[in-house]
């Protein structure tokens, strides 16, 4: 398939320059890797800029209101666990009036593949801080800067027991797409953070790993089974330091250390997969931010069982019709 059957007819009304451009063309040529047919693919989303994405793909799509995108694909994805369902969300549509819903598909592992634009801002609103914009921030709704400790969505992620975490940056196509068909292809629910840049209202926010210069010595790719090496000249890797005490932390060595990790997405204990996704966190420049797929962890998923339970209760039961069974239940006749 061609990613062009993918685009809508409808223009495009990201602001120039936004990095939502980068994510509506990754995610076309990404779908058409994949391979669905757009007739079975369906886009749920919620309110914000990157909730206008249903309008720019030729799929079926559903504009919802606010922070309630997961509740629709939640419904979409069991009643037709056939579809192939997208949902795209921001850090505040997501976050905040939609976390509830967040935590829950996570919780039941939905099959969803849920891109979340992370430019740590309400963008369509005019520049109010979100639940992702770092403590001290100052915004139009705290011109004094925030006084409030920011969401890392990796750890809403694998509190909620999520099974699939990503994480891409918005000038990073490649890495984009491969997240994206590997989201798809986990059966589960699949975020993707993707780091976007609000060029009017929170412009560069991302730039000290989206620079190009730095990028490759300020983030690190992981991609599953394969060592964690990374650098400009590819000369540096991570390691496990045990001489702090009981815990381990990560620590930059050199690439040929024999101490260097070799990613393995798939382990179900969630600990490294954690210590991984907060590195660079927080101002942290210690360590590398990691990109990629840092989790992909095979589990039952909510729609598929939902749907067993269904098909197993009709084999048992003696009623075939609706009529059958009110039949079976207790009756009263009103006189």
């Amino acid at each position: 398939m061609e990613a062009s059957q993918f685009k809508s007819d409808q223009y495009v009304k990201f602001c120039p320059g936004c990095g939502d451009h980068a994510i509506n063309m990754a995610l076309q040529k990404a779908m058409a890797q994949i391979g669905v047919p757009t007739h079975q693919t369906v886009v749920i989303s919620g309110i914000g800029c990157s909730s206008r994405m249903p309008h720019y793909l030729n799929t079926y799509g559903f504009n919802t209101i606010h922070g309630r995108g997961g509740a629709i694909a939640t419904g979409v994805k069991t009643s037709h666990p056939e579809l192939s369902v997208w949902q795209m969300t921001g850090d505040g549509d997501c976050l905040a009036i939609g976390g509830n819903h967040f935590i829950h598909e996570l919780r039941r592992n939905v099959d969803l593949n849920i891109c979340l634009f992370n430019n740590r801002i309400y963008g369509l609103t005019k520049g109010q801080y979100s639940p992702t914009s770092p403590k001290g921030f100052v915004s139009k709704s705290s011109p004094f800067g925030t006084v409030e400790r920011p969401f890392i969505p990796a750890e809403l992620v694998f509190g909620a027991r999520g099974t699939f975490f990503a994480r891409t940056l918005d000038v990073d196509m490649p890495t984009t797409i491969d997240c994206m068909v590997q989201g798809h292809q986990h059966k589960g629910a699949s975020v993707i953070e993707c780091l976007v840049n609000c060029v009017i209202f929170n412009n560069g926010t991302h730039n000290w790993i989206a620079d190009r210069e730095q990028r490759a010595e300020r983030s690190i790719i992981l991609k599953h089974g394969e060592k964690m090496i990374f650098g400009t000249a590819k000369d540096k890797g991570l390691a496990l330091d045990y001489s702090q005490g009981l815990l381990p932390r990560l620590i930059v060595v050199n690439a040929d250390d024999n101490r260097v990790l070799t990613h393995d997405a798939t382990t179900p204990d969630p600990t490294m997969h954690r210590m991984l996704s907060m590195m660079g966190q927080e101002g942290d420049t210690t360590l590398p931010i990691a990109l990629g797929v840092i989790r992909n962890v095979a589990e039952e998923t909510y729609d598929m069982a939902v749907n067993q339970q269904i098909m197993q209760i009709r084999e048992q039961s003696k009623a075939k019709t609706f009529d059958q069974l009110t039949a079976t239940l207790e009756q009263w006749e009103i006189e």
